[in-house]
């Protein structure tokens, strides 16, 4: 059972939504709260799984309760709920440890599926809302105006936005430092075998034909 908040401020969304998510059996919507530091308050004493934020909301909006919780010991992931109209809030949740963006216009059994695909550990971004992200983080400052720490941070939104999981993302950061897969396997406790996996899954999502490509993909970003 995956235990769900819902954190919007218009209580006729809240309503909806806990409406449409307890049509699934696998899904529990735990409570309801009406902006971000409700929703901090609420996982300090109840167990949760994935907060569903809206990301627009007054007192303490979604970037601003994505950052709190994301404070905790044990965070919940944080799945957020956006328009076209919140540019300026992309990167920067993204950056406080989102771990997705859905469209508030996506078809209801959209926003079930994402909630199970980040409850699994992965990456949900819009596809649209990736394109977006693509543009915003290429027009700002280019590689050689970053640090190293900005330059890393630029290139793991870029890919994480493409639909990499964030194990892929480590495994991508290893390929480009020149790591073979059996040094990649050890630093990340894993098998050979799930490490060619990942790099199969990796090139297919990002159109590349080898690990060659795949490293000055990484270093040209």
């Amino acid at each position: 059972m995956i235990r769900i908040l819902i954190a919007d401020d218009d209580p006729y969304i809240r309503e909806s939504l806990q409406v449409l998510l307890g049509l699934d059996p696998e899904l529990d919507v735990v409570g309801t709260c009406g902006d971000g530091e409700a929703a901090y308050q609420f996982v300090q004493g109840h167990t949760v799984d994935i907060v569903l934020m809206d990301i627009r909301m007054p007192d303490c909006n979604g970037v601003e309760g994505t950052k709190k919780l994301k404070s905790l010991p044990n965070p919940p992931a944080v799945l957020i709920l956006t328009t076209f109209d919140d540019d300026e809030y992309i990167i920067e949740a993204l950056r406080s440890g989102a771990n997705g963006y859905l469209l508030k216009n996506v078809p209801p059994s959209r926003i079930i599926s994402g909630i199970k695909t980040v409850n699994d550990g992965s990456m949900l971004v819009h596809p649209d809302i990736a394109r977006k992200l693509a543009g915003l983080v290429s027009s700002g400052p280019q590689p050689a105006d970053l640090t190293s720490s900005e330059a890393e941070e630029r290139r793991r939104l870029l890919l994480t936005g493409q639909g990499l999981t964030q194990a892929e993302w480590h495994v991508v950061q290893l390929i480009a430092d020149g790591k073979s897969n059996k040094e990649i396997a050890s630093a990340l406790f894993l098998s050979e075998g799930t490490i060619k996996n990942y790099i199969s899954a990796i090139l297919d999502k990002l159109s590349l034909r080898d690990r060659t490509q795949l490293a000055i993909y990484y270093l040209k970003m």
